[in-house]
């Protein structure tokens, strides 16, 4: 039986801090590692999709002292300001390693919810501990997993959202289960914010770092591919920057490639200890996404629906 609906597993506060948040953490720091008993996981496969404006990305992950295989195909597009076309898509597969048979088959609620607990880890590790302004950079389905996670998470005075559509920053606005103020411009929705998520369709900078104020944490989520920016040269620069992998980093992030840092660390390497989280400075999470989270994710549903 193929599980593919599981609503409750991932999606609760309960469900955040008790059981999903932990093994993500788990998973990123065999990942850090680098045993290949652990985690064998390569850098994300993509072919272009010329005609679309698009790529595939194929994310497979092997984790052998714990069992579990996955592999995550996924679509990802530049689209056109004011498209309502998705701009990315993503089915995972959790499968039998010994037999290849594949267990758990999901669309979207373990990318989205894995990506902003990832983003929440992040925050954790690395933000002040006395923030009180969170600013969402966007309005999609991973601005709205992140302003869910991170309220659940963690608590803030103040919750802002920016998008480039007024309309659409009010709709989002309005979907959401608590409070949150609309900004009309990037720089009034950052001034004087703690923590910062971008998570926008952008190929350009969209984040300036004479915006941002000292000792702030940003998690860029947006602009997976070589050329992709949402995040400028300035506040690149002037962070502390973390990532979830070096390897990806290096081969995908046009914020790590084009603006030329240095990567201090993997955010593993932080939870692993052997490197420090520099709450003091600006510091930048760049987020790719990786096989392993999708993998202890699918894992987790797995072991919950066979609970059920």
């Amino acid at each position: 039986m193929i599980v593919t609906e599981f609503p409750h597993y991932l999606n609760t506060a309960n469900e955040l801090r008790k059981h999903l948040i932990p093994r993500l953490e788990t998973a990123l720091g065999k990942f850090s590692k680098r045993n290949s008993a652990e985690v064998i996981q390569p850098v994300r496969t993509t072919v272009p999709l010329q005609k679309h404006s698009g790529f595939l990305g194929v994310m497979p992950c092997y984790m052998e002292n714990d069992g579990i295989l996955c592999t995550k195909l996924v679509s990802f597009y530049k689209r056109p300001a004011g498209s309502t076309l998705p701009s990315t898509q993503a089915t995972v597969m959790l499968l039998d390693p010994e037999y290849g048979n594949v267990k758990v088959m999901d669309g979207e609620v373990i990318t989205f919810m894995r990506t902003a607990a990832v983003s929440a880890i992040s925050a954790k590790l690395l933000m002040r501990p006395d923030a009180e302004v969170l600013t969402i950079l966007g309005t999609g389905k991973q601005a709205k997993s992140h302003y869910n996670v991170f309220t659940e998470i963690f608590q803030f005075k103040e919750v802002r959202v920016w998008s480039r559509s007024v309309d659409r920053a009010d709709t989002f606005a309005g979907s959401l289960n608590g409070p949150v103020t609309v900004c009309k411009s990037v720089e009034e929705a950052v001034k004087g914010a703690d923590i910062i998520v971008t998570v926008t369709r952008s190929t350009e900078p969209v984040l300036f770092g004479q915006w941002v104020k000292p000792g702030a944490h940003v998690t860029a989520v947006g602009a997976c591919r070589p050329d992709w920016r949402e995040l400028d040269d300035t506040l690149m620069k002037q962070a502390v920057v973390y990532v979830d992998s070096r390897e990806s980093a290096m081969t995908e992030s046009g914020d790590i490639i084009l603006s030329g840092v240095e990567i201090f660390a993997e955010i593993g390497d932080v939870i692993n200890g052997t490197k420090p989280a520099c709450r003091e400075k600006t510091t930048v999470f760049k987020s790719l996404g990786l096989g392993v989270e999708d993998a202890a994710s699918a894992q987790l549903v797995y072991d919950k629906w066979k609970q059920c």
